[in-house]
């Protein structure tokens, strides 16, 4: 883990660091084949302060979980559109350090790239962890694009102000399309072949699904006892 500044800033100043650390993504994959694929997801009451995040390992052949870590606390960075890295991301790091396996590859439920200023949560742990990742959002934040086609695969770029920053790709047949970018230690065409790897029966990713259901449910269990589970 490579600690890059401190969360203690203004959002002025976390849009200054956004540009500054956006230089350092790197675009490229060392091709590599991992063993095991991380996903990380945050839960809270809408808009709310209170946060639980969560770490799910899964076996990159089997995709079954092998290990989870989460992490419950306040916000102390407000909600500002475009700059939910610096709300979450402590969090984000504080379960992963508490995971016993930590994964070789990541996937986020975020932008990586494909952001105003090119570093979405994706981007921004990447280069926290020095990990490969890749951004997997079920919504666009900006860029235009063609509807995909309706099969499996089936992909058409995210461009903005003439730059390729991500892929609208189609998981399952003619289901909403998800929207893929490179988070860090990544290219879009590997970054697609791991998120179509990781989805089976449904349209997001297996490990973003385990990693979603394990954080609310830590959520819940915080709510009604009090006692976060790691």
């Amino acid at each position: 883990m490579i600690p890059l500044h401190s969360w203690n800033v203004a959002p002025g100043e976390a849009r200054l660091l956004q540009e500054g650390l956006a230089t350092q993504v790197d675009t490229t994959f060392d091709p590599i084949t991992p063993r095991t694929i991380g996903a990380v997801d945050v839960s809270s009451e809408w808009h709310g302060s209170d946060l639980t995040a969560g770490v799910v390992v899964c076996d990159a052949k089997t995709l079954a979980p092998i290990d989870q870590a989460s992490f419950h606390g306040r916000a102390s960075f407000p909600y500002v559109p475009g700059l939910l890295s610096f709300r979450e991301l402590p969090h984000v790091l504080q379960a992963y350090e508490r995971l016993t396996i930590k994964p070789d590859l990541v996937l986020c439920d975020g932008q990586g790239i494909a952001h105003p200023r090119r570093l979405g949560i994706a981007s921004h742990l990447g280069l926290w962890l020095d990990t490969p990742t890749i951004g997997c959002a079920k919504s666009r934040l900006i860029g235009v694009y063609q509807e995909p086609g309706p099969n499996r695969g089936d992909w058409t770029p995210l461009v903005d102000r003439g730059a390729t920053i991500g892929a609208v790709l189609r998981t399952r047949p003619k289901c909403k399309p998800v929207y893929v970018s490179i988070g860090h230690q990544m290219d879009l065409r590997t970054a697609i072949e791991f998120v179509l790897i990781c989805t089976e029966k449904y349209r997001l990713p297996t490990p973003a699904r385990s990693v979603h259901e394990y954080v609310n449910r830590v959520r819940r269990r915080h709510q009604e006892t009090g006692v976060t589970e790691s």
